[in-house]
């Protein structure tokens, strides 16, 4: 569920879902983006294991990586968005800082 999640995480740079998977997503997505900024073969590869989207991985490597080579972590940004109905489950957003 979590590759699926940070596949389409880092395709549309924005998710909303609960708060317990929003922070085991935001692991994974900045472990991914640190992949891209080394840029080497073997990282690639090892986004490849849990992206499952080929093009998602250039993006990472080359439009991501470039727009955070400068910082040095924190590349997501959590935020509460209220209750879900049904079972009041906190929803959060978590989006890609800019």
């Amino acid at each position: 569920m979590l590759r699926n999640m940070v596949t389409s995480f880092l395709r549309h740079e924005k998710v909303t879902t609960t708060d317990a998977r929003a922070k085991e997503l935001r692991k994974l997505a900045e472990k991914m983006i640190t992949l891209g900024k080394r840029g080497d073969v073997h990282a690639r590869r090892q986004a490849l294991a849990v992206i499952r989207d080929g093009d998602v991985v250039k993006k990472v490597f080359s439009e991501l990586a470039e727009r955070y080579r400068d910082r040095a972590g924190g590349y997501t940004r959590i935020m509460k968005a209220g209750y879900r109905s049904g079972d009041s489950a906190p929803v959060s957003m978590i989006e890609c800082i800019r």
